[in-house]
Parts: C-alpha cells; sequence; structure tokens
C-alpha cells in the first residue's frame, strides 16, 4: 500500500482588523486563531505595511504559544496583497513581489503585510512560500477597465480568495460548475467589495474604493468635493487617504468598526446608528444592482458572504432590495483559510503549477 505523502502548510492572514493564522496538515486543519486587533493598536500606523514587525510578532506568538515545530513545515501561504494584476491561482513570493508590497502597492491593505511575513520565515526554514488567489486577481473585461478618465483606469482589487471560494462552495452545493453558473458575491467585511461570476471568471467587480462604504472605508464619495479636500490645505496626502481608508464608513460616522455594537446602539434606540446602518445596506443593494445589468439580470444566485454576513438586520435590508433579481444565499463568515491552504497543496502535490512573479505581475 502505497501512503499519501502528508505536507504541513502554515497559513497567515491578515486583514483590516484582525490576524489569522492556521496550520493545514494536507487538508485537515490542525490549528487556527483569529486575533482582533482594536482600532487603538492600529491607529497609529501610517500604512499597512508599517505594521511588520507588530504582525510578525503576533505570528510567532501564535506558533509558541501552540508549541509547534516550525521545522516540519513544508511551505507557508499567505494572502494575497495589492500587486499589479496576476492571474487566479499560486504564486511563489520573491524579493520582487515584497519590494513591490513595500514601495509601491496598487492600494494600502493589511494583506500586503502578509507576503513579507512568510518570505522572511522561509527563508529561516528554507522552505517555499506563496500567495494564491491574491486581492489584485484581474478577469476583467476590456470594457468593465474604462472609467470614465484615461489617467485613472479601473483597478480589479477585490476579496478575489474569499469570493472566489465561496461561488466554488454554492456550485459544489447545487451540483453544477463553477464556470457553469452566473453569480454575484458581496464580501461584507472591513471592506465591502463585490463581484460578478460568469463563465468561470469574475468579468467586472466593485472595489472597496468605488462602491459602497464599510466599517472603515468611505467607499465611493463625489468627486468633486473630493478634489477641493485635497488642496484645502486642512490634510496632508496620507492623512486624506486614512480619511477615506481606515477611518471612513462606520468609523467616520459612528466611531466604532464593530457592526455588533451598531446593531446594540440601534437596540437601545439610537436614531443615528440606524441611519447609517441602514444605509450601508442600502449602498450594498446598488451595487449588487449595477453589476447585475453586466449580465443583463440573468443570475442564478447573489450571494452574501463575510463577516456581517452573520447580520440578519444587515442582510435582511439587502435581501429585501435584491431578492428580485435573483435568489440570495447567505454564506456567513469566510472560507479564505482553508482556501489559501487548499491551493499551495495541489501545488505541492504537483497538481498544480505556481506562477512565478516577476516585475510585469
Amino acid at each position: 500500500m502505497i501512503m499519501a505523502e502528508v505536507f504541513k502548510i502554515l497559513v497567515i492572514n491578515p486583514g483590516s482588523t484582525s490576524t489569522k493564522i492556521a496550520i493545514y496538515e494536507n487538508e485537515e486543519e490542525l490549528f487556527k486563531k483569529n486575533i482582533e486587533h482594536p482600532t487603538n493598536e492600529l491607529i497609529n500606523y501610517k500604512v499597512a505595511t508599517d505594521q511588520f514587525d507588530f504582525r510578525y510578532q503576533t505570528v510567532m506568538a501564535f506558533l509558541k504559544e501552540i508549541q509547534f515545530n516550525l521545522q516540519e513545515l513544508d511551505a507557508i501561504v499567505a494572502r494575497g496583497g495589492a500587486l499589479p494584476p496576476l492571474n487566479a491561482g499560486a504564486y511563489r513570493i520573491n524579493q520582487s513581489m515584497v519590494d513591490f508590497l513595500k514601495e509601491r502597492p496598487r492600494a494600502d491593505h493589511a494583506s500586503n503585510i502578509a507576503a513579507i511575513i512568510a518570505l522572511e520565515m522561509s527563508r529561516v526554514l528554507g522552505i517555499p512560500s506563496y500567495i494564491y488567489d491574491a486581492i489584485s486577481v484581474d478577469q476583467l473585461t476590456d470594457v468593465a477597465r474604462i472609467s470614465g478618465s484615461p489617467e485613472i483606469p479601473r483597478l480589479s482589487i477585490t476579496h478575489a480568495l474569499n469570493s472566489r471560494s465561496m461561488a466554488y462552495k454554492y456550485a459544489q452545493s447545487i451540483n453544477r460548475s463553477y464556470s457553469e453558473i452566473t453569480l454575484i458575491t458581496a464580501h461584507l467585511g472591513g471592506g465591502i467589495t463585490l463581484g460578478v461570476h460568469h463563465q468561470g471568471r469574475v468579468i467586472d467587480m466593485i472595489s472597496d474604493d468605488e462602491g459602497p462604504f464599510s466599517p472603515e472605508r468611505a467607499g465611493k464619495v463625489p468627486c468633486v468635493p473630493l478634489v477641493d479636500l485635497c488642496y484645502s490645505g486642512k490634510y496632508d496626502h496620507r492623512t486624506t487617504q486614512r480619511l477615506f481608508r481606515g477611518k471612513g464608513g462606520l468609523i467616520a460616522y459612528l466611531n466604532t468598526n464593530s457592526a455588533l455594537e451598531v446593531e446594540e446602539r440601534i437596540a437601545q434606540g439610537d436614531q443615528e446608528a440606524l441611519l447609517i446602518y441602514e444605509a450601508m445596506a442600502y449602498q450594498v443593494a446598488k451595487g449588487i444592482g449595477e453589476l447585475a445589468t453586466v449580465v443583463k439580470g440573468k443570475l442564478d444566485a447573489i450571494i452574501l458572504t463575510g463577516g456581517i454576513a452573520y447580520s440578519d438586520m444587515l442582510t435582511r435590508w439587502i435581501i429585501e432590495r435584491v431578492e428580485f433579481l435573483a435568489p440570495v444565499v447567505i454564506i456567513p463568515g469566510e472560507n479564505e483559510m482553508e482556501a489559501l491552504a487548499l491551493g499551495p497543496l495541489r501545488v505541492l502535490r504537483q497538481e498544480e503549477k505556481a506562477y512565478e512573479y516577476d516585475l510585469l505581475g
């Protein structure tokens, strides 16, 4: 009898307000922890990559806590950051990738730190490190790239990993292939992104800076007042960015990024909290309606996923506005850790090839 080879993979997934860490042995999850970071722990970092030491120590503390022998690892996989347009699938992490994430990422996002941590650890351990389904996975059609200004083309930056994973999961649940169905996914988390999946590709999307506001991002705002604000002299460049990415959305209106806290305030009769929270759901529904036009309304389902999809209140408001388009399926939380682990596992098993990252992505 031939014994199947055993691979152990460390998964590192920094989010805007958390660090998720796991260890998988083949398909089995051995350890997992979701470490929440209150706003006051992160607020003084100018950009996400400044958090490297803080997040690195978070990972190492977890490994020490579970008394895991790092020499048992076969690979490390990190959530892919705001890189140039990439194919879906696995990429080897190298210095070129890390330099891009440090010096000129396409967006300031917590996921930018993951590959930096993974490469540091993989060099010490002498094992490969990968990203999988990075947030810059780009499958847009040519017409979807047009923004209205040649100097500002639309960029495909979404929660590709979770969205594609949940789309695959839904397809399996109805015994159909992902490439045969047409879906809209709405990832409801610290940032909110939406995507329309058609014939196995995300052919259009709404990124977290061109659509609904979220717990900590302002989303799409009127461009003329935005330009005026940028030239007002009131804020410097980085502070202005933080107003819209990090201190926007629920934080700006209600001084919290916690949906649970907002719902508690609503239950206590806070009318402002009610208005802002409902507005967030309203904008998500508008985004879903916008993407429905891409496929001329021919949808098999709409999937609401991400951490805030656990909210009955928010999802009910969204469903009331979009259920006329297609059945709405709620798959709360995320399947990111498993999706991250299984991608490199297929590479280690030689079932899938990893791309080699270069400066052109």
